[in-house]
């Protein structure tokens, strides 16, 4: 029997049901502005690119969602959490995927399904890099990492200044899911000189077949409107099941791996 649509997953926050929409720095602004018109005459001279998609399926730890997934039809991102007891093999799983992330447990304002080892507020530098460390060795290929829960860590500054320390001494990239308004990630990519990279929506906070295929039509409109957009869902067999049945909506974009956004390092 299938009961993964009975998983609990995430913690749930409003931040769930909201939109994230880039927007583009100043710099870049003024830059397009200065080459606006040398842009426009090179668009209309070459074909035009399709938007891209990048849809990202959280919390993945077995073969059987591997299968599952693989099975959907076009890339999709996964992002494993890391080897428990309840889930030994979730790094074993990953080997030999062309992309994968790690999905990095950190902590909730109010979760009552914690993993092990996830990072809490008030863990030192030392006890962060090493967890750091660890998921690296455990996932040698991957190099981007979004949190799994974390509206308390990531909203608080010290936690993620040392974290996004880690990350750059392990050449990690933080992916943020936005599970709280009140993220500081962007602040510590910008001192860190790393990309800032966040989801645009979340597919499947309902576990209903119109409401995420509603919700992956947002995610298209937000790609064509802005180039791109990163949707994250997960391994629910109605999600899996909705983004199969759902090619021919997205015959307009091109589906990508995370690592393909042309801004992002490569593996």
């Amino acid at each position: 029997m299938d009961e993964s649509n009975n998983v609990k997953y995430e913690e749930y926050t409003k931040e769930f049901d909201k939109e994230y929409i880039h927007k583009k720095e100043k710099h870049l602004e003024k830059k397009e502005t200065k080459n606006q018109v040398s842009k426009t005459i090179k668009k209309e001279s070459k074909k035009e690119k399709k938007s891209k998609l990048v849809i990202i399926i959280d919390d993945v730890t077995l073969q059987r969602q591997v299968d599952k997934i693989l099975d959907i039809g076009y890339k999709v991102t996964m992002s494993f959490l890391p080897p428990t007891k309840q889930h030994p093999y979730s790094a074993k799983v990953a080997k030999g995927l062309p992309f994968y992330m790690i999905h990095f447990p950190m902590q909730a304002q109010s979760f009552k399904f914690e993993e092990e080892n996830t990072l809490h507020v008030g863990d030192s530098y030392e006890k962060i890099e090493t967890r750091v460390k660890e998921l690296k060795q455990a996932y040698p290929d991957a190099i981007y990492t979004n949190n799994h829960t974390g509206s308390k860590f990531t909203s608080d500054e010290k936690s993620m200044d040392y974290l996004f320390k880690a990350l750059k001494k392990h050449n990690l990239v933080f992916v943020d899911s936005r599970t709280t308004a009140k993220t500081v990630a962007k602040k510590y990519a910008k001192k860190y000189d790393m990309p800032y990279i966040a989801r645009n929506i979340f597919i499947d906070n309902k576990k209903d077949f119109n409401y995420i295929q509603n919700q992956l039509k947002k995610a298209i409109k937000i790609s064509k409107k802005s180039g791109y957009s990163i949707a994250i869902g997960h391994p629910y067999s109605i999600t899996l099941k909705v983004l199969k049945e759902s090619k021919p909506l997205l015959k307009d974009l091109e589906l990508i791996y995370l690592s393909e956004l042309p801004f992002l390092p490569k593996p």
